[in-house]
């Protein structure tokens, strides 16, 4: 498995990332250790998790897939051996995430709590990068659009960084990056780090795939020119991408036939690019899944593709594709549909 370097951290990640938001809800943790155990032997080192998991976010399974994450370090004895990823939650109604309750702000309090709260559930006194979910500020996300106006109700960026400065001092956290971030947003981040001696972002955590490449105006270049890399979510669409849901699908057991969640992917144009997208995996003799997947391990903005799983057989397939070779050919004919129809799913 390919390694990278995170940022300018000096940490290799392996170019695939295992995600867990499905432990503790859709995965149970016999079967959450299974995934972790195969995924280690296949060579990834790099864990991604969040306070909030499982998804979907419920006050009976927040803090669940990190206290997973937490019993299987204890039952292995292995935790020097993975980078470990986790997350704040950003600004949002989810009270049952405090004790005071009320909303979620990444402030100095909020900070310290939840940074106690998910080394406790990990059973580790370290966590390599400690991610913000989401902004404090008000901005279009998760596909929403629209927001033609911004005001100045947020946490202060050199406030959320002298916060997480404190416990990269203790030891608590060794680097710091964002998600579900704007291209100002990251810039402010690094400017604010840089004039006052705070730390600095080491990777930005966005949506990405064949269905939206919106990554790829502002933020890829920030990514490659500030040493900021993607690491990738939702590489597959939520299974969008692997042709399941095409025609009204909803298999058994899926997460939008369980959840009824994929709004983001269901958009007028999507399932028409969809059929374009899987007509092309069959004509080059890839899986859906190895063309979306090795779509997004070969961007040269990208450090780490977070795949995710409830199948062992789809964890295999997953992981497998980062071996699969991609040409120019290939990528000739996936920017051909993309610009037929460009970021349909945004």
């Amino acid at each position: 498995m390919l390694k990278k370097q995170l940022g300018r951290t000096g940490l290799e990640v392996s170019l695939c990332c295992l995600g867990t938001m499905t432990f503790g809800k859709q995965n149970t943790q016999d079967e959450g250790f299974e995934q972790m155990d195969y995924a280690i032997a296949a060579g990834v080192n790099f864990f991604d998790t969040a306070e909030m998991y499982a998804i979907p976010p419920t006050p009976e399974t927040y803090g669940q897939t990190e206290t997973i994450i937490g019993n299987w370090f204890k039952a292995r004895q292995n935790r020097d051996k993975i980078v470990l990823a986790t997350k704040i939650a950003g600004r949002s109604p989810m009270s049952w995430c405090r004790e005071a309750g009320g909303e979620t702000r990444v402030n100095e309090a909020q900070i310290d709590e939840a940074i106690e709260k998910s080394l406790r559930r990990l059973q580790t006194n370290y966590i390599d990068l400690y991610q913000i979910h989401w902004p404090d500020r008000r901005v279009d996300m998760f596909g929403s659009s629209g927001n033609a106006t911004f005001d100045n109700d947020y946490i202060a960026f050199e406030v959320t960084l002298a916060a997480l400065d404190k416990h990269v001092k203790k030891g608590n956290i060794c680097h710091i990056g964002v998600s579900n971030e704007t291209s100002w947003g990251t810039m402010q981040f690094l400017i604010e780090a840089e004039k006052n001696g705070l730390p600095r972002i080491a990777s930005i955590q966005n949506a990405y795939h064949l269905l939206n490449r919106n990554f790829e105006t502002g933020l890829s270049e920030i990514a490659q020119r500030e040493d900021v890399g993607l690491l990738a979510y939702s590489p597959l669409a939520q299974g969008y991408l692997t042709g399941k849901y095409q025609n009204g699908a909803r298999p058994e057991g899926a997460r939008t036939t369980l959840f009824n969640r994929g709004q983001r992917y269901e958009t007028p144009s999507a399932e028409a690019t969809i059929d374009k997208y899987l007509e092309l995996a069959k004509e080059i003799d890839l899986t859906p899944s190895q063309l979306a997947l090795q779509f997004c391990a070969t961007r040269p903005f990208m450090t780490s593709v977070i795949i995710g799983a409830t199948k062992m057989e789809q964890l295999r397939e997953d992981i497998g594709a980062f071996d699969v070779e991609w040409n120019k050919e290939i990528e000739h004919k996936v920017n051909s549909i993309h610009k037929s129809c460009p970021n349909p799913c945004p």
